[in-house]
């Protein structure tokens, strides 16, 4: 009995002992005026200073040390911002706003848009497909209904039927480029064709027929997927070429494929293949190099040359292929390997611009639309464009009053009248010289409704999106902080010349010039130039400056050969200048920059301490510097005082380490 009371008790300790044990990210960090800093809240702070938690828990105390001190600063001038009443300042607040809509915007491009289809379009690109189409163009049939109905009517013959896809393609399609190959557009990946045509290869199992009329911008087609298999993202391949025009630049094919199996022949005879390319390939442009093309991907060589080439395993010589430039035997060099996600990242993004991101993002915009249940005012569209008296879009409106409050189209709690309106309107180059007339005024608002519903959404989007929330708060903080240095630390900063001087005199050995020369230069092309310019000098018989104003020099003959006064260790020919003994004196002939100079000494400043006047602009800069200093540490002591901060430095060693 006393026994199992004992492990009962010792059960109960137990069980209390790790109910009242604090969790890791509860932990508290430190505490200021009321305030916690949690574990939680300082390393999720730690990891984004450091670049990521997994740098951050590599880190040393020492590092958490000094960041948790910098970090409780900070939090105090927080609080003290909200304290002030920085939250309810009209006009951080509105700079707040104006910054959420703009950063709200394009964040929700890149989150919404662009992110979640780049993952759909680099799982795609590791697959390519062949298929082959029968198109029907509209404007071969009459408008887009009898195409559509056309396309349908040959789909249910394939598909209810039983007629053969290939023979109706070569019946039927309208692509001239395909149909007499039943339709076959060759091996693509995601990316490369018009999206509708992609995305319905990429629903569509090989062997089969997709099951539906697809519209792209060129026509309606009916598509059929021939076969599906890993993409080889790109191949290096070398070839050797024999070209059907010859040498007298005539037609010779019997010649060059006689030449092209000779080589073949060779080939099989054990020959080396780039030193047979050099020998015999017309291709001029790699010939020298063994025949070698570098690395390319799926459709940049025409379709004979890419078939075969692709059908290659490295190190394997293909037989003869011909296509529109002549004979060639092709040897694989290498295949490319898939690039990992982020890697590719930045090319997806230029893929999804170029082929589908208007798409989506028209996609988008009609969804807000109807979220926010957008609608155009035609009634006030049609009043502004009778009284517009035939004005011209960018002129003065006549009778303004008449309409600026008319309200042209509203959305959310946001109705936007003319006047607003009509001010951005006037100064856009894409409608200014127009008439008002609704198609125009109608197609103005679609563009400029377009951004607004955008910033609309990202006003809300605090709410939905942690990150986006996190992105917002750390930019009111900013501003906030910002605030706080303006009011107690940078607008206190006084300039007193008096204290300024008084600084300068106490560091005065910090203001020095160095060893500077200013000096004019003549320069020529020609030693004998130089020669002859030097010897008249010496004799008297032409001026220095006359010689120099005719330097050779581009850049300096409108100064006419004068460089001013610089340290010599800023260029080679100062220190010769410097190196002359008096001012005026002349140099011998020196060689520079692919010409000749001669040099005369204008002035000579050896190093010295700067005056007061010559250093002001540092010494101004320094003592801002330290005035700010001064007045940051006593803003922080004051916070100190106020807030008596306390750092939990044994509780701060446990930083991601998970210990409790």
């Amino acid at each position: 009995m006393y026994k199992t009371l004992k492990i009962f008790s010792l059960l109960i300790t137990a069980i209390l002992f790790f109910s009242c044990s604090t969790q890791h990210p509860d932990i508290i960090i430190a505490k200021y005026g009321g305030e916690k800093l949690t574990m939680a809240e300082f390393e999720k702070a730690y990891s984004k200073n450091a670049g990521g938690y997994e740098k951050a828990s590599k880190d040393g105390f020492d590092n958490y040390k000094n960041f948790s001190e910098l970090y409780v600063n900070f939090k105090m001038k927080l609080k003290d911002a909200y304290e002030r009443g920085y939250d309810k300042d009209e006009n951080l607040m509105n700079e707040l706003i104006d910054y959420k809509k703009k950063v709200g915007s394009s964040y929700i491009q890149e989150k919404y848009l662009v992110e979640p289809n780049l993952k759909e379009l680099y799982e795609r690109r590791k697959e390519e497909i062949r298929a082959s189409h029968l198109m029907i163009r509209p404007e071969q049939t009459g408008g887009d209904e009898p195409a559509r109905t056309i396309a349908e009517a040959l789909l249910d013959s394939i598909l209810n039927k039983g007629m053969s896809f290939e023979e109706l393609t070569k019946v039927h399609s309208q692509d001239l480029f395909s149909k007499d190959k039943a339709g076959d557009v060759f091996y693509f990946t995601a990316g490369q064709l018009p999206f509708e045509f992609e995305d319905a290869c990429y629903k569509t199992p090989a062997g089969t027929v997709h099951p539906k009329v697809v519209k792209t911008r060129f026509g309606y087609h009916i598509i059929k997927v021939t076969e599906r298999k890993p993409r080889i993202p790109k191949i290096q391949a070398a070839h050797i070429l024999t070209s059907f025009m010859n040498e007298e630049g005539t037609v010779d094919s019997a010649g060059a494929r006689a030449k092209i199996e000779e080589v073949a022949a060779r080939l099989k005879n054990g020959e080396d293949f780039a030193e047979l390319a050099k020998e015999y390939s017309d291709d001029t442009g790699t010939k020298d190099r063994g025949g070698d093309l570098g690395f390319f991907e799926r459709r940049m060589m025409v379709q004979p040359f890419d078939e075969a080439a692709f059908n290659l395993e490295v190190g394997q010589i293909s037989d003869i292929v011909e296509t529109q430039f002549g004979y060639h035997i092709i040897k694989l060099l290498g295949k490319g390997e898939l690039q990992a996600f982020e890697q590719e990242k930045e090319n997806l993004k230029t893929i999804l611009k170029r082929v589908r991101y208007q798409d989506i993002y028209n996609d988008y915009i009609n969804q807000l639309k109807q979220e926010f249940a957008f609608t155009i005012n035609n009634d006030a569209l049609e009043t502004i464009v009778t009284k517009s008296d035939s004005s011209l879009v960018g002129a003065d409106y006549p009778n303004p009053e008449d309409v600026n409050e008319l309200v042209v189209y509203s959305y959310g709690n946001v109705n936007q009248k003319f006047e607003n309106f009509y001010n951005k309107l006037r100064k856009d180059t894409e409608f200014t010289g127009k008439r008002f007339e609704v198609e125009n005024l109608t197609n103005a608002i679609k563009k400029y409704s377009a951004e607004e519903l955008l910033e609309y959404k990202a006003l809300g989007l605090d709410t939905l999106d942690q990150n986006f929330a996190d992105l917002m708060n750390d930019y009111q903080n900013g501003i906030f902080i910002f605030k706080l240095q303006e009011d107690e630390v940078w607008n206190k900063i006084v300039i007193d010349s008096v204290r300024l001087v008084e600084y300068y005199e106490q560091n005065k050995e910090k203001y020095l010039w160095p060893d500077r020369a200013a000096f004019t230069e003549i320069w020529t092309l020609k030693d004998s130039v130089a020669n002859l310019y030097l010897n008249q000098i010496k004799n008297g018989e032409v001026e220095f400056d006359s010689l120099a104003a005719k330097t050779e020099r581009a850049a300096l003959m409108l100064k006419k050969g004068k460089y001013d006064i610089s340290p010599i260790a800023n260029s080679e020919l100062a220190k010769v200048a410097f190196n002359l003994a008096k001012e005026g004196d002349i140099s011998e002939i020196y060689p520079n920059s692919g010409g000749f100079s001669i040099i005369r000494l204008d002035k000579k400043d050896p190093a010295r301490l700067k005056t007061f006047e010559e250093a002001k602009a540092e010494v101004t800069g320094a003592f801002q510097e330290l005035e700010s200093k001064r007045l940051e540490n006593q803003y922080i002591e004051s916070l100190k005082k106020k807030y008596k901060p306390v750092i939990y430095y044994d509780n701060l060693k446990k930083a991601f380490r998970q210990e409790n």
